[in-house]
């Protein structure tokens, strides 16, 4: 936990912005694999945790802010729970170094809702996303749970929102240590990738390091020679030399801060002439995306940017034609360019986006497209000092998509159709880096890692 004040600022800041209502901030449970006692591992709810510190299961929380009281609610261990878990600290004990002194049993905090709703006050909370807290919801506040995220309080997303976008010193420490285990992880699998190797016996050695550093994966590892399938985790697909890998992996610290990062290999020591080609056109959007991040600019821009970068390099290619912004307007990068080009990152590897991304990556004047690939940008709004964001452009070649929009002749002004063809079978490349912004600009987070062909190569070989 940080220090006890850190977390009362916290808690003080968000009353203040909500001004009044009844705040109710639900943790996490325990969830069984395949049957009651044989449990997944747990994961508190991150705003639980940002305004609580307590990563215990079974837990919820009230700040009422009308009457100055601050409640955790939650039963302690039995005797018959400890003989599995051995002894635990109690609640009370927990939540000291918190700020928190008024400890009641699960029993009550019904109770509590129900007298609170019966004098007719305003009840906060976010939107929930794990089952048995919209279960739980529902029969508390009487909505039925299709219902429920409609009834979650707006300015409370907006208000969370708001405070856990700016990263204070502490967090960005955290982070950057996050970061710095993830980049242990790629390093290993570029220097541990071999011919014949599954996508499994890789990825099985990053999940290790992640937990040996003493926190767990931040998200579950995409690491594939199919780099086209923009999320395709790993497998037992066999690496063999000729293809290039794709690892974005991220670990997240015994703090529970991520860090996610991205890199592209050759299985074999070096890259084919053509694979080579590709890394470079990606890498140069991916630097120019990273010098445009600063205060002020719409990371929708600087995603805009790494668009007409890829274009560029593939009209030098003769895959693409025309003019590089006109293409990425008319949206002829989607070909190969069809998702965001990165996103928030704290506590959630996607950080806040349970509680909307119309909140936490737009605003009520910046609204979110619906055409192809625009649609998938994350974030889109103006950055601030103290933002942590992601830049991660990539080419994926995808068959399916070319078949399709290659037959109607789709973008046939921007998109050379026939040279396409050519990377039928080619994958998909990625490089992913984690930036803090900064009053002057940017920094990256974490340790350095090899980005380069050359310097990735020199690991390969």
């Amino acid at each position: 936990m940080f220090n006890k004040s850190t977390y009362i600022d916290r808690r003080a800041a968000l009353k203040q912005q909500l001004g009044h209502g009844l705040v109710l901030l639900l943790g996490n449970e325990d969830s069984s694999m395949n049957y009651k006692d044989n449990l997944y591992h747990f994961r508190q709810d991150s705003t639980f945790l940002y305004f609580f510190g307590l990563d215990r299961p079974g837990l919820a929380a009230v700040i009422d802010i009308d009457n100055g009281k601050e409640i955790i609610y939650g039963n302690d261990l039995t005797l018959d729970d400890i003989v599995w878990t051995g002894p635990q600290p109690s609640i009370a004990q927990q939540a000291e170094p918190a700020g928190i002194n008024d400890i009641q049993p699960s029993a009550a905090l019904p109770v509590e809702l129900a007298s609170a709703r019966g004098l007719g006050r305003t009840i906060h909370f976010l939107p929930p996303y794990r089952p048995e807290n919209i279960l739980k919801l529902s029969a508390w506040l009487g909505f039925s749970p299709a219902a429920l995220k409609g009834h979650a309080s707006v300015p409370l997303i907006k208000a969370v929102v708001a405070q856990r976008s700016v990263k204070s010193a502490e967090e960005v420490e955290q982070i950057d240590a996050a970061v710095d285990i993830t980049a242990a992880m790629h390093l290993a699998a570029i220097k541990g990738a071999r011919d014949g190797m599954t996508e499994a016996q890789l990825a099985g050695v990053l999940h290790g390091i992640a937990i040996s550093a003493g926190g767990n994966l931040a998200f579950p590892t995409i690491l594939t020679v199919n780099g086209q399938v923009l999320h395709n985790h790993y497998g037992n697909t066999v690496m063999k030399d000729g293809r290039i890998a794709i690892c974005d992996s991220g670990a997240e610290n015994g703090m529970h801060y991520a860090g996610d990062m991205t890199r592209t290999f050759p299985v074999a020591k070096k890259f084919t002439t053509l694979q080579r080609e590709m890394y470079d056109i990606v890498l140069s959007a991916q630097e120019a995306a990273v010098a445009a991040v600063r205060p002020g600019i719409l990371f929708r821009d600087v995603h805009t940017l790494a668009a007409e970068k890829l274009v560029e390099g593939l009209k030098a290619a003769g895959v693409m034609k025309g003019d590089p912004k006109e293409a990425v307007a008319a949206g002829a990068h989607t070909m190969v360019f069809q998702c965001g080009l990165g996103h928030m990152m704290g506590l959630d590897v996607h950080d806040m986006e349970d509680l909307g991304e119309e909140y936490v990556g737009y605003t009520d004047d910046l609204k979110k497209s619906k055409d192809f690939g625009w649609k998938s940008l994350r974030l889109a709004r103006s950055l601030e000092p103290g933002f942590v964001v992601t830049i991660e452009p990539g080419l994926y070649f995808i068959p399916e998509l070319m078949d399709r929009w290659g037959a109607e002749k789709k973008y046939g002004d921007f998109i050379d159709y026939i040279k396409l063809e050519a990377f039928r079978h080619f994958g998909g490349i990625r490089i992913e880096e984690d930036l803090l912004v900064t009053a002057e600009g940017s920094r990256l987070l974490g340790k350095p890692l090899a980005k380069t062909a050359a310097e990735i190569e020199e690991l390969r070989g």
